[in-house]
């Protein structure tokens, strides 16, 4: 079957005329002869919509394969589908926050062998980017999935050793290319960092042994072996410690070697710097690097947002210096006369959100303590103490006729319960009783939490609101480790660990804008990408890609991140004659 066209001569011309032939063998002239089936009339006057609507029609009827070779001609072959939206959306986010120009821009003189080519090293770094938001998986995984699962622009395929070689050159420039980053970003989505959060998190590895002890400097790196000794003494700072090795894990695993991991994000949820320390590193002293590391950035003054683990007297002491101020928590049992002081003091809360009130202090000149006050969060630790202290009496209950070993070995194991032991009061004679002074102090602290600052100029609620979104670190730190998967680390070298956490962070920046400007989650957000695809087609001419139709969720999310459409025709590649 095939459009037959036939030529007839009037006064004005020759007319074409369209007809759907078929050849049929005529036995008495012993040839094929064409027979007309339906005619189309004249060419020029075609309908070509009718005929579209036609040819769909009929392909309705066919397999689909059969449907496509139909339609598109019999040359033509489909060779493969590939998610495309996820990877085309992070690489618009990607450019435009200059982060390809920033990778091009740094130095490309590497530590041995021939010169790097950065536009292959940016897409690669790219690729396991998105892959860490979209398929989180080790670096071999990466290329493979780079190489079959999906497709990027500019990346058709790579190998885990371009992968490994683009992570060391990244662990050289990392801290060129967070300030390059921090200064993109912070241009084009106009940030605020008048509030800077920091806070930590650990990551544990599942090892036998922690690493072997080296000497690092103060900032925690691997001091240089060159044999003089002296380097990293200054300030009697320099310590031996393995990278992954034993501390206090936030993932209650202190079983197992861990990294500390530390964050810098703004008020609007934005992760601008990681850092990554030893895994036996304390808090406290972590807040003092983090504000030298980024003295030089440029940036107005800061107020920093942290919690009770970094509320040392020389931490808020060194985050005065300049122009720059705190608001730090504070431990509500402790023993501070200033912290007694505040929280004896009377006066009136107030509202300033739903179930938050606030009450000023001012203990001194330069700083101030805020009182924040959870009617909800009250009731909830009442119901907790009546809880404790009802187990508590019916463990103690008969045990004054108990002899004094028994006695002291029943004291023994209420001690190894934290929550029972705080209200326990044993008298002068060995007796166990209920410390009804304690139980009363702690009810005076139910539902608070207490704050000290040295701004003079934020009101009591801003302190309130400001640090309870530190709240988005604690949230970055979850999607971290739930969404992108920073573990398990498939590295065993310092420098690519340090290369894996600067790849999580710049794929949680990358989500956190689509989130922040969207108004959803990525996993959402992903689920509608993940669904626009790009199909790669062959035929004598060449080959070519196409996207498949974007839905309206798509054209949605698209237009919310300001991202123009893609084209139809992803690329065309000409035969080779």
């Amino acid at each position: 079957m095939y459009v037959k066209t036939t030529v007839r001569k009037t006064k004005s011309g020759q007319v074409r005329y369209l007809h759907l032939a078929h050849n049929e063998w005529d036995p008495v002239a012993g040839r094929s002869v064409p027979k007309i089936l339906y005619g189309f009339g004249r060419e020029d006057q075609l309908d070509r919509d009718a005929v579209k609507r036609l040819v769909a029609s009929l392909a309705r009827l066919l397999d689909p394969a059969d449907a496509l070779a139909a339609t598109a001609g019999s040359q033509l072959q489909f060779l493969e589908s590939r998610p495309w939206g996820g990877t085309f959306t992070l690489d618009a986010l990607w450019r435009r926050l200059g982060i390809d120009t920033v990778l091009r821009g740094l130095d490309t003189t590497p530590r041995r062998g021939r010169p790097r080519d950065t536009d292959v090293t940016e897409r690669v770094l790219f690729g396991l980017v998105a892959n860490r938001a979209l398929a989180p998986s080790s670096k071999l995984a990466a290329a493979d999935w780079i190489n079959h699962d999906v497709h990027i622009d500019g990346l058709p395929e790579t190998s885990d050793d371009a992968c490994y070689r683009a992570m060391d050159w990244l662990h050289d420039v990392r801290e060129r290319l967070e300030i390059g980053v921090f200064g993109q970003v912070a241009n084009l989505l106009n940030l605020e960092v008048d509030l800077l959060f920091f806070d930590t998190t650990s990551t544990y590895f599942e090892l036998a042994d922690p690493d072997t002890p080296v000497g690092r400097d103060e900032r925690g790196h691997r001091l240089p072996t060159d044999g003089d000794g002296d380097e990293g003494e200054e300030d009697g700072e320099a310590t031996n410690a393995g990278f992954r090795t034993y501390g206090k894990s936030k993932d209650s695993r202190d079983d197992l070697p861990q990294i500390v991991i530390g964050m810098a994000v703004t008020r609007d949820g934005i992760p601008v710097r990681v850092w990554c320390w030893p895994g036996n590193t304390a808090d406290s002293k972590l807040i003092r690097q983090v504000k030298d590391d980024m003295r030089d950035w440029t940036l107005s003054k800061i107020v920093w947002v942290a919690d009770r683990g970094f509320s040392s007297e020389r931490n808020r002491r060194y985050l005065r210096q300049g122009d720059h101020s705190y608001i730090i928590g504070e431990k509500l049992r402790s023993d501070s006369p200033e912290i007694k002081a505040a929280l004896s003091r009377q006066g009136r809360y107030t509202e300033v959100a739903q179930n938050m009130r606030v009450k000023e202090v001012k203990v001194s000149e330069t700083e101030r303590f805020v009182i924040c006050h959870n009617p909800d969060a009250a009731t909830r630790d009442a119901h907790i103490r009546d809880q404790l202290v009802a187990q508590l009496d019916e463990l103690i209950a008969g045990s004054d006729t108990l002899p004094v070993m028994k006695r002291g070995e029943l004291r023994g194991r209420i001690s190894t319960k934290p929550g029972l032991n705080r209200y326990l009061r044993v008298t002068p004679g060995g007796l166990l009783r209920i410390d009804k002074a304690k139980c009363k102090t702690e009810a005076n602290l139910d539902g608070k939490y207490l704050l000290r600052c040295s701004d003079p100029h934020l009101t009591a609620a801003d302190i309130a609101l400001g640090y309870k979104q530190l709240l988005e670190v604690e949230r970055g730190w979850r999607d971290m480790k739930q969404i992108l998967d920073l573990r398990p680390v498939y590295h065993r070298l310092e420098e690519r660990i340090r290369a894996h956490v600067v790849l999580c962070w710049l794929a949680l920046l990358l989500i956190r804008i689509a989130e922040t400007t969207i108004g959803d989650t990525w996993h959402n957000i992903r689920r509608h990408l993940d669904r626009l695809h790009a199909g790669t087609f062959t035929g004598p001419n060449g080959l070519f890609r196409q996207r498949t139709e974007l839905s309206k969720p798509q054209r949605d999310l698209l237009a919310k991140l300001d991202i123009p459409a893609p084209k139809q025709i992803i690329e065309l590649a000409p035969a080779s004659r």
